[in-house]
């Protein structure tokens, strides 16, 4: 497979896996979500399909580029591109437990083990392509927001 197909294809997966988790995160967000209490930093919501379109976008390129290595390191990319697939399914998994079964705590304690997966990703994506991990510091940094505010939420709703 060529470099800028193999890039292609992961963002075409990033992008499929947001779209399906935004299935369940719509009609939360007009029945459950506008009742609950959210601190005064919460983003309005048309902000969050762009941001997370970008991400995925950048995410995708990211497992690209650290694919187009698999010759050069193959078990260092097999283990990058495994935590970089469970961080996608943890992303997933997260919008069903928040939005899907409105528990925000365990929401909580999962967007948490997420965050520390992307890390882990991050690390092992920095070993083997430097661009590709950069490319994961804006999702760090979403997360990171995201449990802040997830957390915030849970403080202000419990």
């Amino acid at each position: 497979m060529k470099t800028y197909s193999r890039i292609l294809l992961c963002i075409a997966i990033c992008l499929a896996v947001g779209y399906l988790s935004s299935i369940t995160t719509q009609s939360s967000i007009k029945t459950w979500y506008p009742t609950i209490e959210k601190p005064i930093f919460n983003p309005p919501n048309w902000v969050f399909a762009p941001v997370w379109t970008m991400l995925f976008i950048l995410m995708g390129i990211a497992a690209g580029l650290v694919w187009n290595k698999l010759e050069s390191n193959k078990e260092l990319v097999k283990k990058g591109l495994l935590f970089f697939t469970i961080q996608l399914l943890l992303n997933a998994l997260w919008s069903y437990l928040f939005f899907g079964l409105n528990n925000v705590l365990l929401a909580l304690i999962e967007i948490i083990l997420l965050w520390l997966v992307i890390y882990e990703t991050y690390h092992i994506f920095k070993q083997i392509d430097k661009k590709a991990s950069y490319l994961l510091i804006p999702y760090l940094a979403w997360v990171g927001f995201a449990t802040i505010l997830a957390g915030s939420i849970f403080w202000l709703n419990r």
